[in-house]
């Protein structure tokens, strides 16, 4: 039995509108070779300018982070040759990273750990190769984009925690607003360092897989190689330090180079940017973009709401999702229900209606701001149903009504004649005509009962109140509909 320790790098793209370190627009999929200037081509004789944006929000992640922001700060030449790098140095950070000493609590279902944050710097994104046949293709658009690293210490042992690691940290960034956290589109990416060796050993032969761009492969490929080392020691055979990729078509890694150490990077002070020293203004600004965390809040609507771990879990996936949750919730409350059966009721709709309905129509979670339904109209509905005023079938019926119309509920219902039928007397007549439509089922309900089969009972009194239902198009107190049919087949 071997133990495993894991650390990982995550590097994010900023949403910065332009590069880093130039006036370049930074945008995924605009035509290649646009988005391109001498500086991050890298020609002799320019000189770096530092995004202020890009550094603000790299401090406020690190804080997220719960990272030590130092009282100075700067970049430093990472010297290597490839040809996605047109200067064959990346302007990084080493020394002095921008955020120091973090950590972030793990909270998964049966996952709970702390993970030390080693630090977050800032540098810029390489170029894009396109390899097709026996020719690359090289895209500039991508280099000098700004672009965060967080690195973690090796505290992680299996592939489900570093995949719960950076499932939070994409929430965290989307959170903040600084990165749209997409993966396939290479804005957020990672690479998973990992070794294995006996209990109290320390840690092993250090394999790190390489850009790995989706959660799910950090799960795969860690508890891939992990297995794998496993046999090669069992074996007695020796684990090498290198670099590997994830073929996600074979389930496997795969070598791609020997790993580099840091003094092959021959790390030296970039001389075209000052040391950065954060002011009391700009810290401040740091400390202003700060929000609530999905895991914070998530716990927040656990107690406040009573809602169930699994849907506070799913309604904070995403801030917009939880914003519109919250304020409908405020809205149901305002207009006078209880607030845990008001905030029950609306994740229900939320969850199931609403989230089927945004699919339907092509449009995000994360755009649910947006959408017509306003969360003061939901709550409407809401109250309505859990008030008798209109029924749950007209209630949903109301809401499409009103997406489609962009109209407030309520005049919507009276309008269409939705309200929902209290009247016991209205009632009886209906259930009369019914009981006259439907005698022989009345006297199948009534054996029933006398044999004392009651699935067989309930099942003729369920489609008996539904003939009435179906009488006053959906109106008719579904209770008061069930207690008159009762009455009638408990009368002989």
């Amino acid at each position: 039995m071997y133990q495993s320790f894991i650390g990982l790098e995550v590097h994010i793209h900023l949403l910065t509108k332009t590069k880093v370190f130039c006036a370049c627009r930074s945008a995924f999929g605009d035509e290649p070779n646009t988005n391109v200037c001498p500086v991050c081509m890298g020609y002799p004789g320019v000189l770096p300018s530092l995004n202020i944006e890009a550094m603000r929000m790299g401090c406020t992640v690190a804080r997220a982070l719960n990272c030590r922001i130092p009282e100075k700060t700067w970049f430093e030449r990472k010297q290597y040759f490839y040809p996605d790098m047109p200067k064959n140095y990346q302007i990084s950070q080493f020394g002095s990273p921008l955020g120091q000493e973090g950590y972030v609590v793990l909270e998964g279902r049966s996952i709970n750990k702390r993970v030390r944050i080693k630090e977050c710097h800032l540098e810029e994104d390489a170029g894009k190769m396109i390899h097709t046949g026996t020719v690359s293709l090289l895209d500039y658009n991508r280099a000098g984009v700004s672009l965060l690293e967080i690195v973690t210490e090796p505290d992680m042992e299996t592939g489900e925690e570093a995949e719960l690691f950076i499932q939070q940290l994409r929430r965290t960034v989307r959170y903040l607003g600084v990165c749209d956290g997409n993966m396939e589109e290479g804005s957020l990416r990672a690479d998973a360092n990992v070794s294995i060796n006996l209990p109290g050993k320390g840690l092993g032969k250090k394999v790190e897989i390489k850009n790995l761009n989706s959660s799910r492969f950090v799960r795969l490929g860690l508890n891939y190689e992990i297995k794998r080392q496993g046999n090669l020691l069992d074996q007695a055979k020796t684990v090498t330090q290198e670099t590997r990729l994830w073929n996600e078509n074979r389930d496997q890694t795969e070598p791609m180079r020997t790993k580099e150490n840091a003094q092959d990077y021959r790390y030296f002070p970039e001389p075209d940017l000052p040391v950065f020293t954060p002011d009391q203004a700009f810290l401040a600004s740091v400390e202003a973009a700060l929000v609530e965390l999905p895991a914070s809040r998530m716990r927040r609507l656990e107690q406040d709401y009573g809602l169930s771990r699994e849907q506070a879990e799913l309604i904070c996936d995403e801030k917009a999702l939880a914003d519109y949750f919250e304020a409908a919730a405020a809205a149901a409350k305002a207009q006078g229900l209880d607030t845990r059966d008001g905030a029950g009721r609306i994740a229900n709709w939320v969850l199931t209606d609403i989230k089927h309905i945004l699919g339907r129509e092509g449009m995000a979670l994360s755009s649910i701001g947006s959408f017509r339904l306003k969360p003061q109209w939901l709550a409407t509905l809401v109250v309505m149903v859990a008030r008798g005023q209109v029924s749950m079938k007209n209630g949903k019926q109301a809401m499409e009504r009103v997406i489609a119309e962009d109209r407030e509920p309520e005049a919507l219902i009276r309008e269409a004649g939705w309200e929902q039928l209290s009247d016991p007397v209205q009632i009886g007549k209906v259930v009369e005509a019914v009981y006259s439509a439907e005698a022989a089922v009345f006297v199948q309900a009534r054996a029933a009962r006398a044999e004392g089969n009651q699935k067989r009972q309930r099942s003729l009194t369920a489609y008996l109140v539904g003939r009435v239902l179906e009488q006053t198009d959906g109106r008719a107190d579904p209770k008061i509909v069930g207690a008159q049919i009762e009455l009638l087949i408990q009368t002989p």
